[in-house]
């Protein structure tokens, strides 16, 4: 329990932290592009139209808002962040629990570094990832249209109370898992595509003859895991159309976003468009006077 309390309490302070980026990053995914572009030079020198970039963007919000502006949305987070962690921690505790009566029972384990084993225990985060994910989207729902009322100045969303109400109200039980699908698969497949890759590296590429190995072993999940975030943003920035889409704001209607049936069907627009990698991107984003594509290099370091 005292380390549940932990990781809650450390997991809230990153929330914080964290919270203006993801803010900003939202209201790009939904193309608020409020700020016009300048000229600059991409990574090879060659002059081009930049979008401005977060710091802009953020002395954008807080000239409106003020400094509390940032922070929109964050008490939802806050309780999506607390619950999920709760949740994911007694998932992992009974699948533990019932991995050692298995072995009770005479079931042999695993070898520890072999495929099986990481296949076991990614099994096992998945389950405890999905659980977490499910019960907490009510709550990111609300904190993505919280963000994106600033687009169209509302306060359709004040509370987690009264967005709560709000949704229930107006679209049913389902509003609260609108986006759901497509964040379970994203992150089912980054975990996926992390952990087999790094078993992968691990295994075949780095060899236990060479100097810092097991530096190198440690580093592999890291790079491993944003290489499969890179992978899977689609799927992020699918789900988060989807949870603000057709909601009453204007973030989620014409002229920011189609109405989306389904999120097959905003999938299937982004990647016609030519959007999913670039055109909605946190790296990569259309410039409203034509059809080039510039990279920002003050959004990535």
């Amino acid at each position: 329990m005292a380390d549940t309390c932990g990781q809650v309490l450390l997991g809230s302070g990153l929330t914080i932290i964290s919270h203006p980026l993801m803010y900003i990053k939202v209201l790009i995914q939904v193309g608020h592009e409020p700020l016009a572009p300048t000229l600059g030079r991409n990574l090879f020198g060659k002059p081009v139209h930049q979008l401005p970039g977060l710091f802009a963007y953020a002395k954008h919000i807080i000239k409106i808002d003020g400094k509390v502006g940032l922070f929109n949305g964050l008490s939802s987070r806050l309780c999506a962040g607390a619950v999920g962690t709760v949740v994911h921690s007694k998932v992992v505790q009974k699948c533990q629990e019932r991995d050692t009566l298995q072995v009770l029972g005479g079931q042999q384990k695993a070898a520890e570094g072999s495929l099986q084993h990481v296949v076991n225990e990614t099994t096992k985060e998945m389950i405890a990832r999905s659980c977490a994910t499910i019960v907490t989207h009510p709550f990111h729902v609300i904190t993505l249209r919280c963000m994106v009322q600033f687009i169209g100045r509302e306060t359709k969303y004040s509370g987690v109370f009264d967005s709560i109400i709000t949704v229930y109200r107006e679209e049913g039980i389902l509003g609260f898992f609108a986006g759901l699908i497509p964040r379970l698969l994203g992150d089912i497949l980054s975990l996926w595509i992390c952990n087999l890759l790094a078993h992968v590296i691990n295994t075949h590429v780095i060899d236990d003859s060479m100097s810092h190995t097991s530096e190198l072993k440690n580093c592999s999940q890291p790079v491993t895991g944003f290489i499969a975030s890179m992978l899977t943003y689609p799927f992020v920035l699918v789900s988060n159309l989807m949870a603000v889409n057709n909601c009453g704001l204007a973030g989620g209607l014409p002229p920011y976003a189609s109405v989306y049936p389904t999120w097959v069907d905003c999938w299937r627009h982004l990647s016609k468009e030519g959007n999913m990698s670039r055109g909605n991107s946190l790296f990569f984003r259309k410039l409203p006077a034509g059809k080039r594509y510039a990279f920002d290099q003050k959004r990535f370091f």
